[in-house]
C-alpha cells in the first residue's frame, strides 16, 4: 500500500510525496489529494517522486489531471527528485516535455 506525505510550506507551495508504487489503485488517492490542495487554495504544487518506486499510466493520468487543475487555478504542478526508473516512463510517453523534472523540491519553482 502506498502512503502519501502532504505538506503546505510557509511559502504556499504544496508538497506531495508518494511513497511506494503509484499505480491504478493509488492514483485515485493522488487525484483526490491534488484536487483538495487546489480546491483549498494551494495552486503551486510539487510532487516529490524521490520515494516513488513505480509509476504506471494511471499515475501519469493523476499527475496530468493535477497539472491541469493547478494551471486552471492560475498555478502550476511540478515534479522533483525523479528516480531513473520512473523517469523512463516519462520519457517513453514524452511527458518529460510537459512535466520537466526538477532536481529538488526546494528549487522546483525557482525559474
Amino acid at each position: 500500500m502506498i502512503e502519501f506525505a502532504v505538506e503546505t510550506r510557509d511559502d504556499g507551495i504544496g508538497v506531495v510525496t508518494p511513497q511506494g508504487r503509484l499505480n491504478m489503485v493509488s492514483a485515485r488517492r493522488l487525484k483526490e489529494i491534488l484536487a483538495e490542495l487546489v480546491g483549498g487554495g494551494t495552486h503551486r504544487i510539487v510532487v516529490d517522486l524521490g520515494e516513488t518506486t513505480f509509476l504506471d499510466s494511471s499515475g501519469l493520468g493523476a499527475l496530468i489531471g493535477g497539472l491541469k487543475s493547478a494551471r486552471q487555478a492560475g498555478g502550476d504542478l511540478r515534479i522533483a527528485r525523479v528516480s531513473p526508473a520512473v523517469m523512463t516512463v516519462f520519457e517513453l510517453t514524452n511527458l518529460d516535455r510537459v512535466l520537466r523534472a526538477r532536481d529538488s523540491v526546494d528549487g522546483a519553482f525557482d525559474d
